[in-house]
């Protein structure tokens, strides 16, 4: 049962630690084999710096605008002594950009490298650079009321302990958290004493649904999820020019100790006013947006709106590369517009990532370009279905107008306008594209057998595949040499060829997330898929905050249904110390789970605490300390229970993703 809620730990490991593995050097690649730009790639970099205006200095201005304090040593240590965080990787980070680095990409990693804490305005304090996202403190009658504390315990601690250091030294008295996403509430343990943390004595304010999507999101698919944002956030990447540079939304990601508290307030309606440790605030409800839990709040004594991660220095996802349920985007865009009507006197916007705008015109002008980037693509991607157009034809053909494209606000530095608008046509016509082509293709590995032998087989293959290199059709030969990849998963040269285009495709991409997927796919091209798990310890705090039920959801998932076919059985699980009893009950080939009273027919039983079951599962408690242990019985056959936890796969989280 170890294995049981791994999805939830993956789900939640946004952060990882960086590869370790000793790579032998050549002088043409570095230190985890990436080659230098070609002339190619060089160029189209070069041409970035014509078509976007790079002389507009505003956002350094804004980034830099009521710096207290920097932390020169800004680097943040676990209990074991690993770093999960170091702003200071990023130094290399200065002048123009190189050849192997999207120069609007570059930008974006500039403006993230400027860390410290700021000074809003008057009794609003911002650290940013500690961690992904941003904490905010706002000074209360009492003391610091919080907005999101960070993704992690040490992160969160590490801010708030400098922010003492050179502010008033305040106690906590409220914490807001604007949504769902753990980078957002992970590092709440910082703020209390553990006890508060069951039963916190000040206000927890949170959009309604917050805890129901913050112990539910990615539970069932996290395993995948968790694979597929170890590419996504550059999981293995060294920071340097070939490597790791951003995430667009933030410098990297952190991977501590995550906790979770539930709130005593919540924020279900719009406007909703609510007054806090004497400030008064009006929220606005806006769930289904960026977060399937999600507020912003305006402060009109300073006329400061928060606008959490409705909008931001970038282009948002409507879908991300993780994998996640596609995000409604005319609802976002409509939230927006709410927002610019109701909190039209605003003379100061802040986020939970990136940099302040000061002045109305500005934060106006702001709201209403991110309004209308996220309705032109929704608007936009549909009038094109419309007219036939396929998910792949509509984004190699949408354009934003001059006036969104120019602005770097709006730039895909994590979301992209390609895989935003396949995004909206996802969410209206789903997977299939019309073309009966596409309605049951063969799969990967078969389907490209078949490709390399009507190209000729191998050799003729890798021959105009290199020929396509030296031209720069990067994206073709991607899409050649995985065939003969998939064909051929031997074929060190198409690998080591392929890894090469993987890597012009990065050094081009303007999106981090891009980047690190393609660089990613090279890396492991050239070394294989991650050997290094995740500690499930570091979720304790999430975990005890999870309903019972979550567990047996991702139980159900986990059944080999094959293996399970013609098995009948049921089994009862008591929870001595919380008095809870389920039932799970196995019949054609599907695993179903109810609240209910033991069923004196069950096949076997197994009662234990709480506490031990989610030891079981972190593996702090091992088959010793389980089978002597007081808080844990059997009752019924033991051979069927045997044969019961038999029928659940164990799935590792590493499997391939570049070959088959």
């Amino acid at each position: 049962m170890k294995k049981m809620i791994a999805i939830i730990a993956i789900c939640l490991a946004w952060g990882f630690t960086g590869c370790e593995k000793e790579i032998p050097r050549d002088p043409n690649v570095d230190a985890q084999g990436h080659t230098p730009a070609t002339p190619v790639t060089a160029a189209a970099n070069e041409q970035v710096l014509e078509e976007l205006p790079f002389s507009d200095e505003q956002d350094f201005s804004d980034s830099r605008r009521g710096l207290i304090a920097i932390d020169p040593e800004l680097r943040v240590k676990n209990a074991k002594g690993k770093t999960i965080w170091n702003q200071l990787a990023y130094g290399f980070i200065q002048g123009k950009a190189p050849a192997s680095v999207n120069p609007s990409l570059w930008r974006q990693a500039k403006l993230n490298n400027i860390h410290g804490l700021f000074r809003v305005t008057e009794g609003i304090y911002q650290l940013r650079g500690f961690c992904l996202a941003n904490m905010t403190l706002i000074d209360g009658r009492k003391g610091w009321i919080v907005v999101d504390p960070l993704m992690t315990r040490e992160t969160a601690s590490r801010a708030m302990d400098f922010a003492r250091q050179h502010l008033k030294d305040r106690p906590v008295s409220a914490v807001i958290l604007t949504h769902s996403h753990i980078d957002h509430f992970g590092g709440v343990a910082a703020l209390f004493k553990a006890e508060h943390l069951q039963k916190p004595h000040i206000p927890v304010i949170a959009p309604k649904g917050f805890m129901e999507e913050a112990t539910s999101e990615n539970i069932i698919a996290g395993i995948a999820m968790g694979r597929r944002a170890g590419y996504m956030y550059g999981k293995n990447l060294f920071p340097s020019v070939r490597g790791h540079v951003d995430n667009g939304l933030g410098k990297s990601v952190p991977f501590g100790t995550f906790g979770l508290i539930a709130p005593n307030r919540l924020v279900d309606r719009t406007p909703q006013e609510m007054t806090i440790d004497g400030v008064r605030f009006i929220f606005q409800y806006a769930p289904e947006s960026e977060a399937p839990a999600e507020l912003t709040f305006y402060l009109p004594h300073k006329k400061v709106f928060c606008g959490a991660e409705l909008v931001s220095h970038n282009m948002h996802n409507l879908y991300t590369l993780r994998g996640a349920k596609v995000r409604n985007a005319l609802k976002w865009s409509g939230y927006i517009d709410q927002a610019t009507r109701l909190f039209k006197d605003a003379e100061i916007y802040f986020g939970c990532h990136h940099w302040p705008i000061w002045g109305n015109a500005r934060v106006m002008a702001f709201l209403k370009r991110q309004r209308d980037l996220y309705k032109y693509i929704h608007d936009q991607t549909i009038r094109l279905a419309n007219t036939g157009y396929t998910p792949r034809e509509i984004a190699e053909q949408i354009q934003l107008p001059e006036s969104l494209n120019t602005s770097f606000s709006e730039r895909g530095y994590y979301g992209t306008l390609s895989h935003n608008s396949k995004a909206v046509y996802q969410a209206y016509f789903g997977w299939y594209d019309g073309n009966p082509a596409h309605l049951n293709p063969l799969p990967p590995k078969e389907s490209a057998v078949r490709y390399i032998r009507f190209m000729g087989g191998a050799d003729s293959v890798m021959k105009k595949a290199r020929a396509s290199f030296e031209k720069g059709e990067y994206r073709w030969v991607a899409e050649v040499l995985n065939h003969l990849v998939f064909a051929e998963p031997e074929n060190e040269r198409a690998k080591a060829l392929l890894a090469r285009t993987y890597d012009q495709l990065g050094y081009q991409s303007e999106s981090g997330p891009w980047r690190n997927v393609y660089l990613t796919a090279a890396y492991e091209l050239r070394h294989g898929a991650p050997e290094e798990g995740i500690d499930l310890k570091n979720a304790m705090g999430i975990l005890k905050m999870t309903p019972l039920p979550r567990f047996f959801d991702s139980m159900a998932v986990r059944l080999n249904g094959p293996d399970a076919a013609g098995k009948k059985m049921s089994v009862n699980v008591l929870f001595t110390d919380l008095d809870e009893s389920y039932v799970l009950t196995l019949e054609n080939g599907v695993l179903h789970h109810r609240r209910s009273p033991p069923d004196p027919d069950a096949n076997a039983g197994v009662n234990l605490t709480h506490d031990l079951f989610l030891k079981m599962l972190v593996g702090q408690a091992g088959i010793k300390e389980t089978i002597f242990s007081d808080d844990l019985k059997t009752s019924g056959s033991r051979i069927d229970l045997v044969r019961f936890l038999l029928l659940f796969d164990k799935p590792d989280g590493n499997f391939n993703m570049v070959t088959p």
